[in-house]
This record gives structure tokens, C-alpha cells and sequence, in this order.
């Protein structure tokens, strides 16, 4: 019987490189180059960003938060709203438009109410109702706002005749019986108005995208 000789596993000799200083020098300059690289696309992506949206935020539309109850059943406290504020650029508000103004009062508040007359009508407010006096015209006619509030609802106060200047706006809540609006604030100038509700966007299950032309109200 022969034997066989034993074998033996040579274990691998670890391998180490030395790296000279003169490559560690190299390989920290191209590290901090390449930071720096990094570093200056996400400054640049960052301003050009702030470039697109910040004019967008500013002079285009806005966000708002509803703030109270004057405009339900419509617009509820905490809905999130976006304004259009770019449409006013080029026309005029129009009646049924829920918009946001400031407060003649106080212009750091914001308002946000439905506009019932234009420039050059007269509105008269008798027996819980809405009446509105066309420019050029002699009668006045009740407006039919049946499209946005519930049927029976009074609208309080006791105005009579009263006529809008040529840069005004008489604006109501849909909240007619908890409203601060035109009937103790007086009508709205034009400059005061920022823009129209465009979206809810919250809460999720009532989100929206809001269509006031489609509004007929009978005068």
C-alpha cells in the first residue's frame, strides 16, 4: 500500500499596495472636486427652481386656508383653497366669483366672500332679499342665487339703492346670517381684490376645481 504524501494548503498571502503620497494627494483633490461639482448642480437646480415657483407663487396663484364660517354651506373652516390670481390680470371679476380680498379695514386680513354686484349697479337688500339694478336700467330685479345657496335662505340687512362706483364690488358671504361682507364693510374697490377661488384641494374627499360662469341668475 502506498501512502500518499500529505497535502498541504498554502494559505494566500494577503496583498497590500502602498499608495504613495503622491496619489493620496491626487485622489483627495479629485474627491473635493467632485463635492464641489455636486454641490454646485444642486445650487444651481435650487435657484433655478426658486427661479420658476417663486413667480408662479407670487403673481400666479396662491394658497389659502378658510378661516371661519361665513361662506358655508359652500366653503367650510380649514379647507384649503388655491386662488387664481393671474386670471384678474386680464378680466374683470365677475358676479358669483368667490374671491379673496383684503380687508378695507385692515388690508393684512384677508377676506373671502362671493361678488353679487358690479361696477355701475345699484343693490338693494328689502325683506331678506337680493335685488340688483343693472347700469342703464330703471327696475330693479331680484337675483336668483339658487345655484350656490340653499332654498329659503334670508339675507339680512336693510340697503336701499345703493350704487357701486366704477371701480367697485358688493360682495357677500354665502353665510348670509354670520357674514361680515359689503353690508357693513360698504362695497370693495377693484385694487383691494386679489383673486378667485380656482381648487379645493382640501380636505381630499371634497377637492374641486370651481366653474362660476355656468351661474344664471335670472336678470
Amino acid at each position: 500500500m502506498v501512502e500518499k504524501e500529505p497535502i498541504i494548503k498554502e494559505e494566500p498571502k494577503e496583498i497590500i499596495q502602498e499608495i504613495s503620497p503622491e496619489e493620496s494627494t491626487i485622489s483627495k483633490k479629485n474627491f473635493w472636486k467632485s463635492a464641489f461639482s455636486f454641490g454646485l448642480e444642486i445650487f444651481k437646480t435650487v435657484i433655478i427652481s426658486l427661479a420658476i415657483i417663486l413667480p408662479i407663487r407670487y403673481f400666479v396663484i396662491q394658497p389659502f386656508m378658510v378661516d371661519g364660517a361665513s361662506m358655508e354651506p359652500n366653503f367650510y373652516d380649514k379647507q384649503y383653497l388655491v386662488i387664481n390670481e393671474i386670471s384678474y390680470r386680464f378680466n374683470e371679476p365677475s358676479r358669483g366669483e368667490v374671491v379673496v380680498f383684503k380687508n378695507p379695514q385692515n388690508t393684512k386680513e384677508y377676506y373671502i366672500k362671493r361678488i353679487i354686484g358690479l361696477p355701475g349697479e345699484a343693490i338693494k337688500i328689502e325683506s331678506d332679499k337680493v335685488y340688483i339694478k343693472k347700469e342703464g336700467k330703471e327696475e330693479f330685479i331680484q337675483i336668483d342665487e339658487l345655484d350656490y345657496l340653499p332654498e329659503g335662505i334670508r339675507t339680512f340687512g336693510n340697503i336701499t339703492g345703493l350704487e357701486l362706483e366704477e371701480n367697485q364690488f358688493f360682495v357677500l358671504g354665502d353665510n348670509r346670517t354670520n357674514s361680515k361682507d359689503s353690508r357693513n364693510l360698504g362695497p370693495i374697490n377693484r385694487e383691494l381684490i386679489m383673486g378667485k377661488v380656482w381648487i379645493r384641494g382640501f380636505p381630499f374627499q371634497d377637492a374641486q376645481v370651481f366653474n362660476f360662469s355656468e351661474y344664471d341668475y335670472g336678470i
